[in-house]
């Protein structure tokens, strides 16, 4: 089967996944875009299993502030080399996950972090089980399965503060 430029570039787009895995996946899903998007989300889930036992001692701070200065987030993304802390890829994945702490305001960032016996829904007060604000199909967990998947490294977010003008730590 043929597979074209087109289809394999626009699944490069899509998924990040490199030009011959790409090429790889439509010749296995017999053409299938939406096939081959799965195999290809199915091998980053994968590699990143893989991953996430190595070291993640380097990284990043990202910070932001909300328009109108009411809200701001610190926040810390580690990956394993100084190399990838620096690329676009690494820093727009910080980004985005400090836009959703401003956003959604979670108060941990995974599921181990609850106190036995709190009463808390863990898909809206962990950070990486919350729904992204710009993709709800995915979780920030997914999120950083993708990335990590692209760049090739572990990822993880070590912590975070919220401020919000106004509250004291702890208040709502």
């Amino acid at each position: 089967m043929q597979i074209s430029t087109q289809n394999i570039k626009e699944l490069r787009e899509k998924t990040g996944a490199g030009v011959i895995d790409c090429k790889n996946a439509l010749s296995e899903a017999c053409g299938d875009f939406e096939k081959a998007c799965d195999l290809l989300v199915k091998r980053g889930i994968a590699i990143a299993e893989k991953k996430q036992e190595r070291v993640a001692k380097n990284g990043l701070i990202e910070t932001y502030v909300h328009l109108g200065g009411k809200i701001g987030v610190m926040l810390e993304v580690n990956c394993e080399t100084d190399f990838v802390a620096r690329t676009d890829e690494f820093k727009k994945l910080a980004h985005e996950i400090a836009l959703q702490v401003a956003a959604m305001a979670p108060k941990y960032i995974s599921q181990e972090e609850i106190l036995e016996g709190t009463d808390t829904d863990p898909k809206e007060t962990c950070l990486l089980l919350q729904p992204f604000i710009k993709d709800p199909t995915k979780t920030i967990k997914d999120l950083i399965t993708e990335s990590i998947a692209k760049i090739g490294e572990n990822i993880k977010v070590r912590r975070f503060v919220r401020f919000e003008l106004g509250l004291n730590s702890g208040e709502e």
